[in-house]
């Protein structure tokens, strides 16, 4: 579909020599090694791993420039908050590749083409087409473009909902937070979960997530938040 593709590659700010390359990262593994990918010498899988590899030093050296000053351990919190699978799923989002992809129709008729991971796999598979095409500076400016006003938004280092919980709950003699697994409903390929977490004495709260660890983030920010409140 060359409007499409011409569409997409618009969006990421450049067209690609090798076709065959962008197809390839926008081939979903549940399509098999065949098609372009099995031309462009590339596959889903390889350019995800890539493709992740990329975007960490690109968002690593982002920060480190936009925070001279700070520690560390506070850029690694940066870090992991704009890595994490759910924003790299925003980005797919924002670029339209859910659409774009080539999946089975098992896949896509599960929801594949909204499933986070499905799509924060696709921006990393992407993200490695681009540098394999046009360079690691193409790619550098794509994944700039994307993440840099996240990362001027935080003035402060992100807390990791989980991590921040437990703290909550040491700092007040309370034995560590308690997650339990109510529900894993849907299906293999596109699940969801729900889950609850629990503080000694309080109210338990729950959430839902297309995984055990979102689910888990999500209910421990909602019960920090009211325990933060009281």
């Amino acid at each position: 579909m060359p409007a499409a593709r011409g569409e997409l590659e618009a969006a990421l700010g450049h067209e690609f020599r090798d076709p065959g390359l962008l197809g390839a990262a926008l081939s979903h593994s549940s399509l098999g090694r065949r098609g372009n990918a099995r031309r462009s010498g590339a596959d889903f899988e390889r350019l995800e791993f890539l493709g992740d590899r990329v975007v960490a030093l690109v968002v690593a050296e982002l920060l480190t420039e936009r925070f001279p000053g700070e520690a560390e351990g506070d850029l690694a919190k940066r870090h992991a908050f704009l890595v994490r699978g759910e924003q790299l799923a925003e980005h797919a989002r924002t670029l339209g590749l859910g659409a774009a992809l080539a999946m089975s129709a098992g896949e896509s008729q599960g929801g594949g083409r909204d499933n986070p991971a499905v799509l924060a796999d696709a921006f990393e598979a992407v993200v490695a087409a681009v540098h394999l095409d046009g360079g690691f500076d193409v790619a550098r400016r794509l994944v700039r473009r994307l993440f840099g006003p996240l990362a001027e938004a935080a003035s402060a280092p992100p807390r990791e909902p989980k991590t921040a919980l437990q703290e909550w709950a040491q700092g007040r003699g309370l034995a560590l937070p308690e997650y339990r697994t109510l529900e894993q409903a849907g299906l293999a390929h596109a699940p969801r979960f729900t889950v609850e977490v629990a503080v000694e004495g309080h109210a338990p709260e729950r959430a839902e997530g297309t995984s055990k660890r979102e689910a888990e983030r999500t209910a421990a920010a909602a019960l920090l938040a009211r325990l933060e409140k009281t």
